[in-house]
């Protein structure tokens, strides 16, 4: 655990816990995974996209969406699969902050987990604010000027909250997009 911890103080460029910006984390990936999905089965799956899946993505984002390599945990239980979980690493104002974006079935969010942020710790909106994010799905009301209320004080945060949820829920659709088969490709030859 204190690896992972010290991992996300690199990532953010924090050297300490303690003062103003220095940053601070509050979960790790573990703990994370284990809050979304209990004891569910949870499997890693490394995604290569193409520049036409990344095209695609941004399309879908509304902004462009750099990641050449994503990274999921697909949550499974009976069998079945309860749920998707994205990380990010983002830049707020100066410094970065970390989240977890859980995918539903219905590519809707049904989980958003703040797990380290570095800038100054009065910039974190409160655990209500998150909530909003929940049911949501990639359309125009993810948005800071429609769905999404702001912050008083966080405008940075929440704004780099609502990018970070639209680029995990686009490139969750574009691999979901990939992963299905082709109209006239029975599912079993896909397996």
């Amino acid at each position: 655990m204190l690896r992972a911890i010290a991992l996300s103080l690199v990532l953010l460029g924090a050297s300490s816990s303690h003062g103003g910006g220095s940053g601070k984390v509050f979960l790790t990936r573990d703990e994370a995974l284990k809050l979304a999905f209990g004891e569910s089965a949870i499997e890693h799956a490394t995604y290569y996209l193409t520049d036409a899946q990344r095209e695609r993505a941004s399309e879908r984002a509304g902004f462009d969406v750099d990641e050449k390599i994503a990274h999921a945990y697909i949550a499974r239980k009976d069998g079945k699969v309860v749920g998707t979980a994205w990380f990010d690493v983002h830049e707020v104002r100066t410094k970065k902050q970390s989240l977890m974006v859980v995918v539903d079935a219905e590519q809707k969010i049904s989980r958003i987990e703040l797990l380290a942020f570095a800038e100054p710790l009065e910039y974190i909106p409160r655990g209500s604010w998150y909530a909003q994010f929940v049911g949501k799905q990639l359309d125009e009301e993810l948005s800071m000027k429609r769905g999404i209320r702001g912050v008083s004080g966080a405008t940075l945060t929440a704004r780099a909250t609502t990018r970070a949820a639209r680029r995990m829920l686009a490139l969750h659709a574009v691999v979901a997009d990939a992963a299905r088969p082709a109209p006239d490709e029975p599912e079993d030859a896909k397996r």
